[in-house]
């Protein structure tokens, strides 16, 4: 049994910010920390007091997290970049609301002596004297402690105060991970103070001390507990009286906190089972879970229903057969070939996550190159008249006014080169196209064509795979590049503007250049000849991609796909001595669930890469049983380590391992348990709708139908999948749960 914790983050917009430059504006930009570890930078929204973001993350993390703090901060050029402000939101705060944080919240001032991070190993005792009673604190050590020096560094030394009486330890210079072994002894006296102050400072020669953090312990419950012993995490110092909220601007966040108990696996295994014999072919009809699934979820939570079955599915090697499932679902209940695969259905909700989780990097193949070139082109594009700015043209002393039919004209030229690059790429890339994907398109092909086989409708087979592929996938990150991560900052308005029209070009070869999207907007009709062209380019990529055979499929599907891939720097240290000179060489690194391999290849872009990297790693050693708890962020140079100053190499490491704290990509090593317990809470949420469906198919003409396979009974799946449930909230009841008993008491302690 383990607890899971995640966070869904939406970070919106900002509003009434300090301008921090001399134009009277700012360049802001958000990072986001979990208990002062940064993990999410935003991108920067160029001179603006109110910037919208509009980024959305899903965060993995230990439930014994303290708090997440949104920093906005001013991107400078040629100095450190301002801070604005920052809101923090801790556990407490989250857990009040069941279904989220969400509005605006008051940017505070960052104080120094409140940003504090780090942990002190403390050894509290009460021992007998001879006169009364002491208190005996044992100063141990430290570890991650907030740098104050230059060199990245601090001089770090603790304060002991108790009931009037301070003592100090030692100063350890240049160090973040100190070890002191020292202890202080105060007499326990009646009616003497309740707290034992113990503070961490950085220590300086010139200037005033600087303050790491604190913590307070109640002597009263350390009395009944007589003796204890752990990690105490530093608290800021929240004395200082606060200025006006309000002053600094306000952030707009959606923030949702989701704790999970995922049990042992064996105890999902029926749930699991009974959903793959609803898809599995062969096993399929009336009364199937999948279809009671759709209609019991509502629309609010329709896409996390249907990206969790999908992966589930995906883990299980059978989300080909769930989405042609929902495929033949969908088409059992449409009449009309133009209304085919338009609403927000459980069938294009899981195709939408089954294309993001399966097909991002072949997008990003695809779509990429294109991208990259209409932010580098920064060409004013325009088609609709009405819109259209006329300026100045040509060299210096010979400037006239732009003609609007000269904008026009250069505008059709600038989108069908884009549209016709896109095009082409398209129909290079079958082969580079995931074998899962083609086979999902190559049955998403067959049952529409199955379903309407007139010829009036022979484009509609193609239409249906164009739903997907150009409406739901292409043209979202056309229009979106930077939540796609094709770029690393939003667009600006003029080239927000070109991806906008190009994208609707997109959706004109989409929907086969039928009369319908053609009538919306007539001022696009100068790109006519290009998409009739583009109309019989997608239909020949579109024969050729679902012409995949089954051994191919099986063959192609052997691959490990990545986890994460780009460059990083590999520092190369040559010679000894004081004029040891570095370089450094980038290679491109690619992480799979296997193995970690580099080559000599082209950069790619992330906004986020550090942390992209540390959190794809945590991800693939989830379930290493040899992975250390601690490790040296420093290096050995000559006889001690340079982070805690130890003498022993073989030392334990003075830092420990974050391994939990992680971001959620659509190419995630997949997870089943936390899957399949995602489901289970999903279908105790609907637990009542499921149990009066029974009912009511109990009573009806088609009780006792379910199907079967030869010389069997017949089964009410939907009564096992009720009886699943039984027993899955029963192993809830009596699992244990909580933090460590340690820990909770270190909690209680603390004040």
């Amino acid at each position: 049994m383990a607890k899971r914790s995640s966070l869904s983050i939406r970070i919106v917009e900002g509003k009434n910010l300090p301008a921090k430059d001399i134009t009277g504006s700012s360049d802001p930009y958000c990072i986001v920390k979990v208990d002062n570890e940064p993990i999410i930078r935003t991108a920067t929204v160029w001179k603006t007091l109110c910037p919208f973001w509009g980024e959305e993350y899903e965060v993995h993390l230990p439930p014994t997290f303290h708090s997440v703090a949104f920093y906005v901060m001013d991107e400078d050029a040629l100095s450190r970049d301002d801070v604005i402000g920052k809101v923090c939101l801790t556990r407490d705060t989250l857990a009040a609301h069941p279904k989220g944080f969400s509005g605006w919240a008051h940017l505070t001032e960052v104080d120094p002596d409140e940003e504090v991070q780090g942990e002190i190993h403390l050894r509290l005792e009460v021992v007998p004297g001879t006169r009364a009673c002491r208190l005996r604190c044992s100063v141990l050590e430290a570890r991650d402690l907030a740098p104050k020096d230059r060199n990245g560094a601090s001089d770090p030394f603790v304060r002991v105060r108790y009931n009037g009486r301070t003592q100090e330890t030692s100063i350890v210079k240049k160090s973040c991970y100190p070890r002191w072994n020292e202890t202080f002894e105060f007499e326990l006296e009646e009616g003497a103070a309740e707290v034992l102050c113990v503070e961490a400072w950085d220590w300086d020669l010139v200037s005033r001390n600087d303050f790491l953090g604190k913590v307070v312990v109640n002597v009263q419950r350390l009395w009944a507990a007589q003796r204890e012993e752990g990690w105490f995490r530093l608290q800021p110092d929240q004395s200082k009286s606060r200025r006006e909220e309000g002053h600094l601007g306000s952030l707009q966040l959606e923030v949702r906190l989701r704790d999970e108990t995922v049990l042992p696996s064996s105890c999902y295994q029926p749930l699991v089972q009974l959903l793959c014999r609803e898809v599995k072919p062969g096993t399929q009809g009336p009364g199937q879970l999948i279809s009671l699934i759709e209609e019991t979820t509502s629309t609010e939570c329709r896409q996390e229903v249907a990206t969790t079955l999908l992966k589930l599915f995906l883990g299980q090697g059978l989300a080909k057969d769930f989405l042609d499932l929902l495929f033949q679902l969908e088409l059992s209940r449409t009449s009309e070939a133009n209304t085919l695969f338009r609403s927000n259905s459980l069938a294009s909700k899981s195709m939408e996550s089954f294309l993001k989780v399966a097909g991002m990097r072949y997008l990003h193949g695809v779509l990429g190159p294109i991208i990259d070139r209409v932010f580098e082109e920064k060409k004013y594009v325009e088609l609709d008249p009405s819109k259209v700015e006329v300026k100045d043209v040509g060299c210096s002393g010979l400037h006239r006014p732009q003609t609007e039919a000269e904008v026009l004209e250069q505008s059709v030229q600038t989108l069908c080169a884009h549209l016709g690059a896109l095009l082409s790429a398209l129909s290079r890339s079958v082969r580079a196209c995931p074998a899962v994907v083609r086979a999902t398109f190559r049955q998403l092909f067959r049952r529409v064509r199955e379903r309407f086989p007139s010829a009036q409708d022979e484009n509609v087979p193609f239409i249906a795979v164009t739903s997907f592929l150009c409406l739901r996938f292409v043209s979202p990150a056309i229009l979106a590049p930077k939540l796609f991560h094709l770029r690393e900052r939003h667009a600006d308005a003029r080239t927000s503007r070109t991806l906008l029209l190009l994208a609707k070009a997109v959706q004109n070869v989409g929907n086969m250049d039928t009369p319908a999207s053609r009538a919306k907007e007539a001022w696009m009709e100068p790109l006519q000849p290009t998409v009739r062209q583009g109309v019989a380019q997608l239909k020949d990529f579109i024969t050729k991609l679902v012409d995949i055979q089954e051994k191919d499929e099986r063959a192609l599907s052997l691959q490990a796909p990545p986890v994460k891939e780009g460059p990083l720097f590999i520092h190369r240290t040559k010679g000894k001595g004081p004029l040891t000179s570095s370089s450094f060489k980038k290679l491109h690194f690619s992480l799979t669930t296997e193995a970690l391999s580099f080559a000599k290849t082209p950069s790619s872009k992330s906004v986020n890469e550090l942390n992209q990297w540390l959190s794809a790693l945590r991800k693939v050693c989830i379930n290493n049983t040899g992975l250390l708890g601690s490790y040296h962020p420093g290096i050995f140079r000559g006889d001690k380590w340079s982070c805690c100053h130890q003498r022993d190499k073989t030392d334990l490491g003075c830092n420990k391992t974050r391994s939990w704290v992680t971001l959620q990509e659509w190419n995630d090593p997949l997870d089943h348990d936390l899957e399949a317990q995602l489901i289970y809470r999903h279908l105790l949420g609907v637990e009542a709708a499921l149990r009066e469906k029974h009912r009511q198919l109990s009573t009806g003409p088609e009780a006792g139908r379910g199907p079967t396979g030869p010389g069997e009974a017949p089964r009410d799946p939907l009564a096992e999948l009720l009886q699943v449930l039984g027993d899955l909230q029963e192993a809830h009841r009596s699992s244990p749960a909580g933090s460590p008993p340690s820990l909770s008491r270190i909690l209680e302690l603390q004040t």
